[in-house]
């Protein structure tokens, strides 16, 4: 990326800083037009002031049909979103500090097929949840204990913050030892989707296995910060595949994993032991019932 393109692409962070922006959506938009900045200039562009309605519109061709770097096809609707909203946001902000010339925000975006993602959401059910936690004490046999530990520890968190509590990836990311209410057998998650805080309960599974991992090896842990997860979030999805291919079950080596397919997992339990889909909602931290109602879709698939 030349001088031109950093320096804008600093100021833009910091404006989305400014606005309120949470972090998680602050990594998506940065990665988004760092990618942007560093394509224009194989377009013959070095200079903000030359951005056209030309260069915009073939950088979402571009991406609308190159492939997927980690799965088979294209990139996902959601995903492609993801870039037309951070350019529509570079785009108003350019024209905030008055630079000239500049095209308007584009407002162009992919309509979800609502059938297709819920196709496309394959939940595990119980018993291979029970099995992939089971293969984590044989993961990484190689490594020396202490190390070894480490990964053992953080895996066992994934399942227990991102299942038992249904998290997404920030939300968990983000949490702290004082965000644990031990008393009141409460998780405290502040700024969530949509920036909205909720107390999300835990059970006594969970509880146990927040006061092991806190007291028995987290506070032993010195780090330059005070997150319960020690590692980056690539390490700990770079982990959970790891896990994922260590298992030796073939009905879940066919589906994908990832956190949120944890989150779409507890949702779908819950609903089969009887739980209402407004209590699910609460639980989840949705804003309205038909976010929830997948879930009563994949139950019935």
């Amino acid at each position: 990326m030349n001088q031109n393109y950093r320096e804008i692409h600093k100021q833009y962070i910091f404006w989305l800083d400014t606005l309120g922006f949470s972090k998680s959506i602050i990594r998506r938009y940065d990665s988004k037009i760092a990618e942007f900045f560093n394509w224009l200039p194989t377009q013959n562009n070095n200079h903000i002031t030359g951005l056209q309605q030309k260069h915009i519109t073939t950088f979402f061709k571009y991406q609308e049909t190159r492939k997927n770097k980690k799965y088979a096809g294209t990139l996902s609707t959601i995903y492609l979103n993801d870039y037309f909203t951070a350019i529509d946001k570079l785009l108003s902000f350019l024209h905030q500090i008055g630079t000239k010339n500049i095209p308007s925000p584009t407002n162009y975006r992919i309509a979800i097929d609502k059938d297709q993602r819920i196709k496309k959401i394959v939940p595990f059910t119980i018993e291979e949840i029970k099995l992939l936690q089971a293969t984590i004490k044989d993961t990484y046999p190689n490594l020396s204990y202490k190390k070894r530990e480490l990964k053992h520890y953080q895996l066992q968190l994934i399942f227990t913050l991102y299942y038992g509590c249904g998290l997404r990836l920030s939300e968990g990311y983000n949490l702290t030892s004082k965000d644990i209410n031990f008393s009141k057998r409460t998780i405290f998650v502040q700024q969530g989707k949509n920036y909205k805080d909720r107390i999300v309960p835990i059970n006594n599974s969970i509880y146990n296995a927040l006061q092991d991992y806190i007291y028995n090896f987290r506070n032993l842990i010195k780090c330059n910060h005070n997150r319960l997860f020690t590692q980056t979030p690539s390490t700990l999805l770079k982990d959970l595949h790891h896990l994922h291919n260590q298992c030796n079950n073939e009905e879940i080596q066919e589906k994908h994993i990832h956190v949120h397919i944890l989150r779409h997992s507890i949702a779908t339990h819950l609903l089969q032991n009887g739980m209402t889909i407004e209590n699910i909602a609460r639980f989840l931290g949705h804003n309205s019932l038909a976010s929830t109602q997948i879930y009563t879709h994949i139950l019935n698939r």
